[in-house]
């Protein structure tokens, strides 16, 4: 007997659009977590869930939080989707492995959470990376629906550390903003990875202009272990990853922990390849959603103008108008970074401490709790958008109006 085609197409067209209403939910259940994950007109942000998650992993994934849960509370609201707890743990094992949600052990038990998609889901999918993920990623991610989303957390998830060479006893570093003091106060292990935005700029066909080195970015701790469990990037030794952050300082990369007291990772990061930074670059006041306790100043009767930290600054901050003028920098733009200083030959830059310290939370659930908190509303992220707007006029810094 001949199957009847009109039939199978229908069920066929049922299925897809009940797997699609699947990831539709997963959307809008992460839209509400710490860092949202708004629907676009595009709908590209279904097509990056299905690359991460099958459908029955795109349910289970909403009945996590942004808050680290323990398996039988997720199997509480997990229903008929998972048939045992050892089920369940194994799909969350799965989904996991493929940088959907992240997990540690805590106090011998694991415990889960969702992740956001930046940083979180796209960092996990460093040995997932494919061009058509990379080109749905760019597409979304350049959406002004998700640059408003991610520009709206009252605290930034990274923060921006200066380079050992740039500081000095009389700065008074706080031991999070010094990253020996942090590597040293650090939980084992330690697990250094290939950078995710050079991979993702190789794909694209481009090359870093910092370095040809491609292990660089560094995770500390349960973020390690969880790291490591899966495969992903591999142990060393705490004095290994003194050394590699020192050539990562030494080839001018701009050092970017988690902003957190506690850091579970440092990244060393580029102008040319780095998504924090391009983001940086792009916005007219940059420095109203960075945390960095430090500025670059020059000294204008010692400064010759010969360009080296120009040359040198990974996020255009500083500028020699003409030959032999004194530097300028840009105070809306300027990191603190130091990546400038160590080349100086006149010792005419140095970083200057800011009169009120930010102070770091301690923990990472702290600093998604106060994310999760201060989360903006519909009227916030209008007021956003203005304040962008009027911020790009009266800078002249017109790359968002475009």
């Amino acid at each position: 007997m001949l199957s009847n085609p009109r039939g199978t197409d229908l069920e066929w067209r049922c299925s897809v659009e009940q797997n699609d209403q699947i990831y539709v939910k997963l959307q809008q259940h992460l839209n509400n977590q710490t860092v949202g994950f708004p629907a676009t007109r595009s709908g590209v942000e279904i097509k990056i869930l299905k690359h991460i998650f099958t459908p029955e992993e795109a349910a289970i994934a909403c009945c996590l939080s942004y808050k680290y849960e323990p398996l039988q509370t997720i199997l509480g609201r997990a229903g008929d989707l998972a048939d045992s707890p050892q089920d369940l743990a194994k799909t969350l094992a799965r989904i996991q492995k493929k940088g959907g949600i992240e997990s540690k052990s805590n106090n011998g038990k694991m415990v889960y959470c969702n992740a956001p998609l930046v940083v979180g889901m796209y960092e996990y999918q460093l040995d997932r990376l494919t061009p058509e993920f990379v080109e749905d990623f760019n597409k979304y991610t350049s959406d002004k629906k998700f640059g408003i989303e991610f520009l709206s957390t009252k605290l930034p998830q990274m923060r921006t550390i200066p380079i050992s060479k740039s500081i000095h006893p009389q700065h008074n570093v706080s031991t999070f903003d010094e990253v020996s003091a942090l590597l040293q106060q650090a939980e084992a292990p330690f697990a250094i990875f290939e950078c995710i935005c050079r991979k993702k700029k190789t794909i694209e066909g481009k090359s870093c202009k910092a370095t040809d080195r491609k292990e660089t970015c560094l995770a500390i701790g349960s973020m390690a272990r969880m790291a490591l469990k899966n495969g992903m990037g591999r142990e060393i030794t705490g004095d290994e990853a003194l050394a590699i952050i020192e050539k990562n300082q030494k080839q001018g990369l701009v050092l970017q922990p988690s902003n957190t007291q506690k850091a579970e990772f440092i990244c060393s990061c580029c102008g040319c390849c780095c998504g924090m930074l391009r983001t940086h670059k792009a916005l007219p006041k940059p420095l109203d959603f960075w945390a960095s306790n430090f500025y670059a100043a020059v000294d204008r009767d010692t400064c010759v103008g010969c360009g080296t930290c120009e040359k040198r600054c990974q996020v255009n901050a500083v500028r020699v108008s003409a030959k032999k003028q004194p530097a300028v920098v840009d105070l809306n733009r300027c990191l603190g970074c130091g990546v400038c200083i160590p080349g100086c030959p006149t010792e005419s830059i140095t970083l200057a401490k800011k009169p009120i310290e930010l102070k770091p939370p301690q923990t990472h659930e702290e600093l998604r709790e106060i994310i999760m908190a201060g989360k903006k509303g519909r009227l916030g992220k209008l007021k956003l958008t203005g304040k962008l707007i009027v911020d790009s006029v009266r800078t002249g810094h017109l790359n968002l109006l475009k």
